[in-house]
């Protein structure tokens, strides 16, 4: 029999259960009551649980991550510094399928994760599409040349250049310069947290920093 998570047995992560599983649901855009409804619980129980009001069985945490669409891993596992290492010899490379850019993934995700972090490879003559989305975003220069637009004012940036933005506000971005250009991007899209490509994986995901 599934054994109850208490506060004396609890793992690491127990304190910031609710927390988590509040982001994780908000990430995928679901509701209280559709998640709830997925796990077969009351949505007044899953309240108590991300409030941290209730503390639920094994079996019934398991029922939650099912419906949030992770293992039960995500929420009781331990994490361990050496989770989050990631190695530039060992990252490999992804890509939006009919993409010529290519990224690494260098951010680890873990319960009550908010960022998420690539280092872009972009060919010259790259050109995204005008965007906008719930976030915040940083791109770091370190090669190359980027032409960001920022509500219709473009930026020329360089190695050793830097842009902390509202993803909410109209932006694009292109390979200016007649070389490669390698970006370090951060952001706190919600749309990256469903499921989206842990270090050193291959999984594909929509690019909210401009390219589909």
């Amino acid at each position: 029999m599934p054994q109850a998570l208490t506060a004396e047995r609890a793992p690491p992560e127990a304190p910031d259960l609710g927390p988590a599983m509040r982001r994780r649901r908000k990430a995928l855009g679901l509701t209280l009551r559709a998640t709830a409804e997925t796990a077969g619980l009351s949505t007044g129980y899953m309240s108590q649980v991300e409030t941290g009001k209730a503390v639920p069985t094994l079996g019934t945490l398991a029922q939650i991550a099912a419906a949030l669409g992770v293992s039960l891993d995500y929420f009781v596992a331990e994490t361990r510094p050496v989770d989050a290492l990631s190695r530039a010899d060992g990252r490999r490379r992804f890509s939006v399928p009919g993409s010529p850019v290519e990224y690494e993934a260098v951010s680890a995700d873990y319960p009550g994760s908010s960022l998420v972090s690539y280092v872009l490879h972009v060919p010259p003559g790259y050109r995204s599409e005008t965007t906008a989305h719930e976030g915040e975003e940083v791109i770091f220069i370190l090669e190359g040349t980027i032409d960001q637009t920022l509500a219709g004012q473009t930026m020329r940036m360089g190695p050793g250049d830097s842009l902390h933005y509202d993803g909410a506000i109209p932006h694009a971005w292109a390979n200016a310069g007649p070389d490669p250009a390698r970006v370090l991007w951060t952001g706190t899209l919600t749309v990256l947290h469903q499921g989206g490509a842990a270090a050193g994986t291959e999984k594909t995901t929509e690019d909210p920093t401009g390219e589909r």
